[in-house]
């Protein structure tokens, strides 16, 4: 069975144009018979499972449920995989979320037909997929060939790909409408007959991953270097401007996870900033071989003496695990010294929603300076050698 994509299933006929496709559709009923059809859905959940980002938008800003029409093809994936679930099929969600987070629509929005009960496997924190899918096929006891992965970011799904070949990780449509019909249409689920054993099936799973103690088992770790180096990444920087001021008031007043301190901007404050000879200011663009991610992050800085203080710096949890701090301190260091900065100084305050972030100075290198405070010399800072990404002015 094809494992990376869909292949478009239709009605068999009897001239050379049908019969791949009556082909293909035999072949699945083999498969099944053989026991190669997949076992298990393992789904993304912003914008996948739901619209929006749960850890930014919070349970009522997410989007799902009738009323709207993306809305309701959200609720269409949900629906497919429910009936999947009523078939045997064993959900499972793996999500780069906060893991309390992730999980209040199941339990707090009208509108979502999957429950918490609904899922045999529920991994959700700041690790790489591929990391979590091992940990999700062993606590499963399922072998990695026995799960599909979908997820709307495409450097999730390559990911994957890379890593664990294994695993069937379709090439989903970017319209949500679209998800539903392009699983179903690839035959991963492919079944020859149906009993009461497959009925209850999934539900025996969920029942054991609430019985089994968590434990500490070694699931490996992802070589993540090769990956990043492949993609081709620019990192694309430019100073506040007109044209970038919708983007990057949108970013501030909405980023709340990798927010280091989550002020708040106002449009007319933002403007006041471009031509401000007190302060340093960023907007950072990522483009890759998979396309352009748009303004991705956001920093400020303020003069005070020799110091920059960094007010706010945030970045779309988008690309996260991608390296793009790294790169966005490399850009932040040159500039500071550029006007005559000697430290950077970062500040942090926890916001219960931005604990992602609370190590972040030090693991960049800075050095505690009192309660939130943290100071980097910039005599002593070089950009690491081993960035995985062009970084250049726009």
């Amino acid at each position: 069975m094809a494992r990376s994509g869909p292949v478009a299933a239709g009605p068999p006929g009897g001239d050379a144009g049908g019969r791949p496709l009556y082909g293909d559709l035999v072949a699945r009923l083999v498969g099944a018979r053989l026991g190669r059809s997949a076992k298990a859905l393992v789904l993304d959940l912003d914008d996948t499972l739901w619209g929006g980002t749960v850890g930014e938008d919070g349970p009522a800003g997410i989007v799902v449920g009738q009323g709207s029409a993306l809305g309701e093809s959200f609720l269409a994936l949900q629906a497919y995989a429910r009936d999947l679930a009523r078939r045997g099929i064993v959900l499972a969600v793996c999500s780069k979320n906060d893991p309390e987070t992730a999980r209040l629509p199941f339990a707090e929005h009208p509108d979502m037909l999957l429950r918490l009960p609904d899922f045999a496997a529920f991994v959700a924190n700041w690790d790489d997929k591929a990391t979590n899918l091992r940990r999700i096929a062993q606590d499963l006891r399922l072998g990695l060939d026995a799960l599909v992965f979908v997820d709307d970011n495409p450097f999730e799904r390559a990911l994957v790909r890379e890593h664990l070949p294994m695993v069937a990780v379709p090439e989903v449509p970017d319209e949500p409408a679209l998800v539903a019909r392009c699983l179903a249409d690839a035959g991963y689920f492919e079944a020859v007959t149906l009993t009461e054993e497959d009925r209850g099936r999934a539900g025996a799973y969920a029942r054991d991953g609430e019985r089994r103690a968590p434990g500490t088992p070694d699931f490996g770790q992802t070589d993540l270097a090769g990956t990043l180096a492949g993609l081709g990444m620019r990192l694309v920087w430019r100073r506040f401007d007109a044209l970038g001021l919708p983007r990057i008031v949108q970013l501030v007043n909405k980023t709340n996870q990798f927010n280091l301190t989550t002020r708040r901007l106002r449009e007319a404050e933002a403007a006041a900033l471009i031509d401000d000879p007190g302060a340093v200011t960023l907007q950072m663009r990522l483009v890759d071989r998979l396309g352009d991610n748009g303004v991705i992050a956001v920093v400020i800085g303020r003069f005070s003496g020799t110091d920059l203080v960094v007010e706010t710096w945030l970045m779309s949890c988008r690309v996260l695990g991608r390296r793009v701090e790294e790169g966005t301190l490399a850009v932040l260091a040159a500039e500071a010294a550029r006007r005559g900065a000697r430290r950077l100084v970062g500040l942090y305050r926890a916001s219960g929603r931005n604990g992602m972030v609370a190590d972040l100075y030090p693991r960049l290198g800075f050095a505690a300076e009192g309660e939130g405070r943290w100071v980097l010399d910039l005599a002593g800072y070089a950009p690491p050698a081993d960035l995985p990404m062009a970084v250049e002015a726009g």
